[in-house]
């Protein structure tokens, strides 16, 4: 998490004030003079090494500068604080110059006694503000998510600061233990299609390259109700569903075999071919076969079941004659992945048919955007690559070639 989130039921008014307070006192010249001698701790209790060393001219200067003074902006319900010192610095700009020279006035006239009397009040009252940890936090989003009366606006709102919480691998690792993985998958049940999103989203984050959550997750059997989550006719859905199926199988040899069991090609071959389908959603379609494809080779596995289907392997290739040249890169790259899974067999080979006719027609596109010069250097990349793919084909097809000779005889 990149701060400690304001708890959204403070009140940003009040947390001002007091944090304006305590600027006035840290910094007001008579209080420095008051502490010299001291154990030169802070209003907490604590060394200052939070302070900015800035004396109270500079403060009102970047007051000033600021223009505070206003009511807290509507964005800062929602603020974030890296530490006390930048909660410091957004109280300062957020007020009145003239009020912070009447603060610095008063302390000049108070005694020592009523010094320290005035700093323990306001000790008491930033005790009240404590930021709560990211644990913290999180059982009080899982407390939401748990509550069935809770609105469908707190409900999102819940599952966007649970998409903050989750990054650091520590919280996700104890989102389990703190029984929030149960309620967030049940919420890929939702009627709504935003709440939908948004858990398939925070799914994907918190397993994202840990093999902890990932099997958590699908020991929970989350991935099938995510494959049917990517036949949805709403693109952002669809996305935030292969994110989530992305994050679960990658490097993960079990959860590649739980797709394929829950037919989860069949769902990325319905995406592939279907004409409204999003083209940045085909292109992560894409992405994730290359990558499968090779994790399967990276195994040791010769043959990946869903090559057996002609139809996914021409949905596939058909994305080689697509009119987007980044969506024909991904294309190449999947098709030279599963080419190279592909045994030498003639009827494998026969899958890719229509293969050969789609690189030539690519390589014309390509000779022709090589004369453009601010598409030359990409045009040339993609060559290399539709010329590799080629070479792979060439090889399996002269592979098959004396099989074929010997049932001919």
């Amino acid at each position: 998490m990149a701060g400690v989130q304001l708890p959204r039921r403070c009140h940003l008014r009040a947390l001002r004030a007091v944090v304006l307070a305590a600027a006035v006192l840290f910094f007001s010249p008579a209080v420095g003079a008051r502490e010299e001698g001291r154990n030169g701790s802070s209003l907490l209790g604590q060394p200052r090494q939070w302070a900015t060393g800035k004396d109270e001219a500079e403060i009102l200067a970047e007051a000033e500068a600021r223009g505070g003074g206003g009511e807290p902006a509507a964005g800062d319900q929602g603020r974030e604080f890296a530490s006390l010192d930048s909660m410091l610095q957004w109280a300062i700009g957020n007020s009145d110059p003239d009020t912070l020279r009447e603060k610095a006035a008063e302390l000049e006239r108070l005694s020592a006694d009523e010094l320290l009397k005035r700093q323990m009040e306001i000790k008491e009252l930033m005790e009240k503000f404590k930021m709560p940890s990211d644990g913290d936090l999180m059982k009080i989003v899982i407390s939401d998510l748990n509550n069935s009366s809770v609105s469908l606006e707190d409900r999102q709102r819940a599952l966007q600061e649970l998409l903050v919480l989750v990054e650091p691998i520590d919280n996700a690792n104890d989102l389990d233990k703190l029984g929030g993985l149960l309620p967030l998958i049940e919420e890929l049940n939702n009627a709504d299609e935003g709440i939908r999103t948004t858990s398939a989203w925070v799914l994907g984050k918190a397993s994202q390259n840990n093999a902890h959550v990932q099997n958590q997750i699908l020991g929970y059997g989350a991935l099938e109700r995510l494959v049917k989550m990517g036949y949805s006719s709403s693109a952002a859905e669809a996305a935030k569903a292969l994110y989530a199926i992305s994050s679960l199988i990658r490097d993960n040899e079990h959860g590649q075999e739980l797709f394929l069991s829950a037919n989860g090609y069949a769902m990325l071959q319905h995406i592939l071919s279907t004409a409204s389908t999003n083209i940045r959603l085909q292109k992560k379609v894409l992405s994730l076969l290359a990558y499968v494809a090779d994790f399967q080779l990276s195994t040791g596995k010769s043959q990946a079941p869903f090559l057996s289907n002609q139809l996914f392997i021409k949905s596939v290739v058909d994305m080689i004659s697509a009119s987007d040249l980044d969506l024909q890169e991904k294309s190449l790259l999947a098709v030279r992945s599963l080419m190279k899974l592909t045994s030498a067999d003639a009827s494998d080979l026969q899958k890719f048919l229509g293969l050969d006719e789609s690189l030539d027609a690519l390589k014309v596109k390509l000779d022709e955007l090589t004369t453009h010069e601010e598409r030359r250097e990409y045009a040339l990349e993609i060559e290399i690559l539709r010329r590799e793919v080629q070479i792979v084909f060439q090889q399996k097809f002269h592979q098959v070639i004396p099989s074929m000779m010997k049932n001919d005889k």
